[in-house]
């Protein structure tokens, strides 16, 4: 039987099915964003919860991580055709450093290119702007705060 520490055990990344997966991957999102990056529960919570494909990442039993994808209605500014927004990626801090997150941005990527999607946009963490550049992904624009955090916008033509 797998500990809840067993970060030997490989992990998997699928789509959440029902409300259980869905609980857990906001309890995922509870411990990233709002406990340790003090972000506003009723910023971090939004409509497109609803709306969004959500992907979570299990190893050795355990919900690990997760992230979603949005359908964005237009554009992005000087962008043409159907744009995603990956966003509310995060991992629990005993699983970073363990390709978690890559393999969460890749099966969002993955589910956007079969939506016909030609690029995806992202708010990145200025902490992770390496993460996303070694993904493909360029910064656009200039910092900008959302919940109290820097940010940049960055693109990725799929």
């Amino acid at each position: 039987m797998a500990s809840p520490t067993d970060t030997s055990a490989p992990v998997t990344i699928t789509q959440i099915q029902g409300e259980a997966e869905l609980m857990q991957a906001l309890a995922i999102r509870e411990v990233v964003f709002i406990e340790e990056q003090h972000v506003p529960e009723g910023i971090e919570r939004d409509a497109e919860d609803a709306n969004a494909y959500h992907v979570i990442a299990n190893q050795g039993g355990h919900a690990i991580g997760t992230g979603r994808l949005v359908m964005l209605p237009q554009p992005p500014a000087n962008q043409t055709g159907t744009w995603g927004q990956i966003g509310r990626m995060a991992v629990l801090q005993a699983h970073r450093k363990a390709r978690v997150g890559s393999l969460l941005l890749t099966e969002l990527e993955n589910e956007a290119r079969r939506r016909g999607v030609t690029g995806i946009m992202l708010h990145a963490q200025l902490y992770a702007l390496e993460f996303y550049k070694k993904h493909g992904y360029e910064a656009v624009g200039a910092v900008f705060q959302e919940a109290g955090i820097d940010h940049l916008e960055m693109h990725k033509r799929l």
